[in-house]
């Protein structure tokens, strides 16, 4: 279900990421050259994809038809609707989770952040901003959104700081940039393959 899910909406995104790639690239390789800057691939990568997710979210909460559904302000009442571990409580409870794992990962490596406290306003301004939108353009506001959004967030916040206490303890040899680039294009690479259905991986 997951794998269909992306698969769903890079099919319709897609134009719009190939041609923000190609402006992208172009702008910050010209911008390295120029200013003489050094090339550190792990990190250009990991930059690229918070684009390309921030992409993705955006088709996700502002094109993907909900309109059988209806606006929400009663906390928790939506989310204890569904039959755990049935297809809408994997869609609308797990799949708000997922959505913002990302978000709380790569907002909390690109500002380095260190307390919940800095992490979790960020997180929750996003999901609110998400949810007021719909509301305006016409879908629906969903208080549970913002608290599952939020919770996925500080999952993405948990992860990033596990990496980074697990890195300052690495022994220096570990710590050079070439070792992370491997890291990253291995993890770009099975990503890809699962996308791709080459490899069996249990969802």
């Amino acid at each position: 279900m997951l794998r269909q899910g992306l698969l769903e909406i890079l099919s319709e995104v897609w134009p719009t990421i190939l041609i923000s790639s190609v402006i992208i690239i172009s702008l910050r390789v010209t911008y390295i050259f120029k200013n003489k800057e050094k090339f550190i691939l792990y990190r250009e990568l990991l930059a690229f994809f918070f684009i390309i997710y921030v992409l993705c979210l955006f088709y996700v909460v502002t094109f993907q038809d909900v309109g059988w559904s209806t606006s929400n302000y009663i906390p928790f009442k939506e989310m204890f609707r569904y039959s755990i571990g049935s297809r809408l409580f994997i869609k609308n409870v797990l799949g708000n989770i997922v959505l913002f794992i990302p978000y709380g990962f790569f907002v909390s490596y690109l500002l380095d952040l260190k307390k919940k406290r800095s992490a979790f306003p960020l997180i929750l301004l996003v999901s609110v901003s998400i949810e007021i939108t719909q509301l305006v353009i016409g879908r629906v506001f969903d208080i549970d959104d913002i608290l599952l959004n939020s919770l996925g967030g500080m999952i993405g916040f948990t992860f990033y700081r596990s990496l980074d206490f697990i890195n300052e303890r690495l022994p220096e040899v570990l710590k050079k940039p070439i070792i992370y680039n491997i890291i990253v294009i291995i993890i770009i690479t099975l990503f890809t393959l699962y996308m791709l259905n080459m490899i069996e991986i249990g969802v």
